[in-house]
């Protein structure tokens, strides 16, 4: 079941957008989404990779977001959330993004992502529409926060 419309008893690996979401209260993730949060938060964990991180920092570097501190420190903040763990890029996470099957763009980010949830055995929560439709070709479960 690659693209998982409810999530239930499963790990969880934040996109980038939709951690800087979370943390930020944007109202497009859905209610239903916000209370698996909450469950999630108390029993399975939420994850974030450092690249996320990396992304963040890049973001604001570029002012293409604006958060209201220092970005270290936000992201510090957001880590010390309960229930969030931050998952190391071990050197199999690394290799293995490089060699993810079938199709996929070339972003980094995004292959790193994908090789985390993988190795992870977490679903990816994502709105991006190729990360979904690669979850759609059954290497990795996906999830879109909005609905």
């Amino acid at each position: 079941m690659p693209i998982v419309n409810e999530i239930k008893q499963h790990k969880i690996l934040l996109d980038t957008h939709v951690w800087l979401w979370l943390m930020t209260g944007e109202p497009i993730l859905s209610l239903r989404f916000r209370r698996t949060v909450s469950r999630c938060q108390k029993y399975n964990g939420i994850y974030i990779s450092p690249i996320s991180i990396w992304e963040v920092g890049m973001l604001v570097e570029k002012k293409r977001i604006q958060i209201e501190m220092d970005c270290l420190d936000w992201v510090e903040q957001a880590l010390e959330s309960p229930g969030v763990h931050l998952v190391p890029i071990s050197p199999r996470i690394a290799i293995q993004s490089t060699r993810l099957p079938y199709e996929v763009h070339g972003d980094p980010a995004d292959r790193m992502l994908i090789s985390t949830a993988h190795e992870s055995n977490a679903i990816l929560v994502t709105c991006d529409e190729k990360l979904i439709k690669y979850g759609s070709i059954r290497h990795i479960s996906v999830h879109d926060p909005r609905h």
